[in-house]
């Protein structure tokens, strides 16, 4: 890996309303490219709109999708890339050739190329389905990129296999906070008049920005999956009103030490940059512990418990126990 610039965004994305996303996407461009950033990342399904899409039929679902990468979306993605120079990685919901909808991230790069990344525990929509891959590949820039999108991260052994494929960076595309989970002491749901407010009284909102519903909740696990798997981790999110929640923002750069580089907690779209320097990886404790693994002590990992779940299930079963 070469020493590199990157950028994550956190912004309040519009929903169903894909050309006013892809402007703010471009206008983070065009910032980033002043700043001589090479790497930018984007919100989890930032083109589309996120939390709504649970309450779409199916055809409204198929009427935001595209093709990837013949759509329009991922052509004007790659346009910018070129134009730039400029690695950038952005979600949407794409179509298949199969018409399997999936929640997808695609990363497009300055040579025309690009991956995308299925969502591998999508629970947004019964009409859509998860990913049954990894996502690693080479950019231009000299370096080797995975990609996980929200829930993905939470399962560590995700993080793992990302990183035995060779992943020097991962983004981590969210949206996330502020969410009303079941789980006591993680997340809850914020007031969305604190961020109507925001102008006026901008202490408010941030406060839950960085506290347990959002900041704090990253804190007990995030930095691990950089630490552990000794890579640098791009954490991009959505802010704001999504639907009925209000995601926290938090956009991040983290080390391969889970230390962070940049961060931001304002309650505004922002962008933070950060200098990725490649000596620190050979250095982390995370590839030390990789390198001292026992793989043929593992195999119980591959076996099922009988105790999973699909996540499609599991969150609309929350759903219905919560409006019944």
């Amino acid at each position: 890996m070469k020493d590199i610039k990157v950028a994550s965004v956190q912004f309040n994305h519009r929903a169903g309303d894909k050309p006013y996303n892809v402007a703010v996407i471009e206008r983070f461009v065009e910032e980033a490219a002043e700043r001589n950033v090479e790497l930018i990342s984007f919100p989890e399904m930032c083109v589309t709109g996120y939390w709504h899409v649970r309450n779409l039929a199916k055809p409204e679902i198929e009427a935001l999708a595209e093709r990837v990468p013949h759509g329009p979306t991922t052509q004007r993605l790659l346009s910018l890339s070129r134009t730039h120079r400029m690695t950038i990685g952005a979600g949407l919901i794409e179509v298949a050739d199969d018409g399997r909808l999936y929640n997808s991230y695609l990363v497009a790069m300055p040579d025309g190329t690009h991956a995308c990344h299925r969502k591998l525990h999508c629970f947004i929509s019964e009409h859509m389905a998860s990913g049954d891959r990894y996502t690693v590949f080479d950019a231009p820039q000299g370096c080797r990129i995975g990609v996980l999108t929200c829930w993905d991260n939470n399962l560590v052994e995700n993080a793992r296999a990302t990183a035995l494929q060779g992943a020097e960076i991962l983004l981590a595309p969210h949206q996330t906070g502020g969410c009303n989970s079941r789980s006591p002491g993680a997340m809850g749901l914020i007031d969305p008049r604190l961020w109507d407010d925001r102008e006026s009284d901008p202490a408010s909102i941030e406060a839950e920005f960085q506290g347990p519903k959002g900041r704090a909740w990253l804190m007990r696990w995030l930095p691990s999956r950089a630490h552990d798997n000794g890579m640098f981790l791009i954490f991009s999110n959505g802010v704001g009103i999504d639907d009925d929640e209000v995601r926290t923002g938090n956009a991040m750069i983290l080390d391969p030490y889970g230390q962070i580089l940049a961060e931001t907690g304002k309650a505004q779209d922002q962008m933070v940059v950060a200098e990725l320097k490649a000596d620190q990886l050979e250095r982390c404790t995370g590839r030390r512990w990789i390198r001292g693994r026992r793989p043929e002590l593992y195999a119980s990992l591959t076996v099922r418990t009988g105790d999973e779940l699909d996540p499609r299930s599991a969150r609309f079963s929350q759903e219905r126990t919560k409006t019944a």
